[in-house]
């Protein structure tokens, strides 16, 4: 999103060099498969996880490494813009909360958008105007996809899904500092709603951070 708001600490990068090691090893298998093959990993964990600060840092560390790299960051999907979701969510009593606010359809076109190594045009949050501004990307020369969100992991195709375990009730502080949106009693029914949706999410991870910020692989 435009104008986000990042608090990287040591955690994260050293989270996202241990992460990266595992990527280049996995992205090379798969390119003597099928050169020029097209890696994605995505970035899973509930708000105020750290989820666009670990896909910031890996970004940087695997452009070290000298792969073109772009993050696609989900809650820019959102079916209702930002300043009419608060009204939404409570004319449903909240149940609208989960997956389906996303627009699978636009994310999904884009996620092929890369695949194909086409120009896209992808939806942008300014959390300044809270307005979604229209960008266009060539996705021709990115040869990695980061996909950060909290549904990211439950995307068709990803190569590598990494999994934050830390819930709301451990990040409140972070929820505070990071601005992003108000912290009153519909904030927290908002994070408690988006808590089961991600306990259900977490199987699909083969990589997980725990709660230290230590790396943990599973196949």
């Amino acid at each position: 999103m435009l104008s986000d708001i990042l608090l990287i600490s040591n955690k994260h990068k050293k989270a996202a060099e241990a992460i990266s090691e595992r990527v280049l090893v996995e992205r090379e298998a798969k390119e003597e498969k099928c050169p020029g093959y097209r890696f994605i990993v995505a970035i899973s964990g509930e708000s105020g996880a750290g989820k666009s600060e670990l896909a910031h840092s890996l970004a940087l560390v695997l452009k070290k490494a000298g792969i073109r790299v772009k993050i696609l960051h989900t809650d820019n999907y959102y079916r209702v813009e930002p300043q009419k979701r608060r009204e939404e969510r409570e004319r449903n009593n909240f149940e609208s909360v989960g997956p389906d606010e996303y627009d699978h359809a636009w994310l999904h076109r884009n996620i092929e958008d890369f695949r194909k190594g086409r120009k896209a045009s992808m939806p942008c949050v300014d959390i300044i105007t809270e307005e979604v501004d229209l960008l266009i990307t060539d996705f021709s020369p990115i040869e990695l996809l980061i996909i950060d969100g909290l549904y990211a992991i439950s995307t068709d195709g990803i190569d590598l899904g990494v999994y934050i375990d830390l819930t709301y009730y451990e990040t409140k502080k972070n929820q505070r500092l990071r601005g992003k949106e108000s912290t009153d009693e519909h904030r927290w029914k908002v994070l408690e709603k988006e808590h089961q949706s991600a306990l259900k999410l977490r199987r699909l991870a083969n990589t997980f951070v725990s709660r230290e910020y230590k790396v943990l692989f599973c196949d």
